[in-house]
């Protein structure tokens, strides 16, 4: 990947989620077709992958299609599979040149068997890599995988392999999708919306927040140092009393 850069005046998040928002106002903006945007989109993600780990942030996590997002239009629907099988499909040789794991979170089950095929021939081919963790949410929502975690604890505690009084937020962790990957520490979302639309509701819960009216496909290194930026001007007291 890209060279790292001098960040000693930064403290730079290790995890970082973004909500990739506002292909199509984009595409729109230019009198082009919404998937024009989509694949605009993708390409921002493949240079930020870079960007971020040339800064020194250890996780990116980012959210592609959401469980909601199957509501939309069929034919847009449909490209944006299209698109996600043909980036799936080129990720698999930029995530081993980049050195970068990537691993593919939601409910699999709905997509087609040749992106699922694509998705595990993606997460083993670069398991062993040790550089940026890249997650790519994926028909994900978050409270339908908390749901999928509850029944797969239910099923356990009926089966004798967990014990309810013995459950703690450790172990809701171990059930959830992101299993074995650090909490965001900042959530960007661009394009000027002000919500979670179920991302990581639980993972979230003491992620700083930051919001930019940029359109996903602008959205470059230098948006990401100004987020980071931001972050650094937080205070994160985990809910304790600032001391004096």
């Amino acid at each position: 990947m890209a060279k790292k850069e001098k960040t000693e005046t930064l403290n730079i998040p290790g995890h970082v989620a973004i909500i990739l928002d506002g292909n199509g106002r984009w595409a729109k903006k230019r009198l082009m077709p919404r998937n024009y945007g989509h694949v605009q989109g993708a390409k921002t993600v493949e240079q930020i992958c870079e960007d971020a780990d040339s800064l020194g942030i250890k996780y990116l996590t980012v959210y592609a299609f959401s469980t909601e997002n199957w509501n939309r239009p069929e034919e847009e629907v449909a490209l944006l599979m299209k698109l996600l099988k043909n980036y799936l499909k080129d990720c698999v040789k930029r995530a081993n040149n980049n050195n970068m794991k990537v691993r593919v979170i939601g409910e699999k089950s709905r997509l087609n068997e040749d992106i699922r095929n694509r998705i595990e021939e993606l997460e083993r081919s670069s398991a062993g890599n040790t550089g940026l963790n890249f997650t790519i949410a994926l028909n994900y929502g978050s409270r339908d995988e908390m749901l999928r975690a509850m029944r797969a604890m239910v099923r356990d505690g009926r089966e004798g392999r967990l014990d309810p009084e013995e459950l703690t937020e450790q172990t809701v962790s171990r059930y959830l999708d992101t299993a074995g990957i650090p909490d965001p520490d900042l959530l960007i979302r661009t394009s000027g919306e002000e919500r979670l639309s179920n991302f990581l509701l639980w993972q979230m819960a003491y992620t700083e927040f930051y919001f930019t009216d940029v359109l996903w496909p602008d959205f470059n290194k230098k948006e990401l140092i100004k987020a980071i930026e931001s972050y650094n001007q937080r205070n994160r007291r985990y809910g304790k009393v600032e001391e004096v």
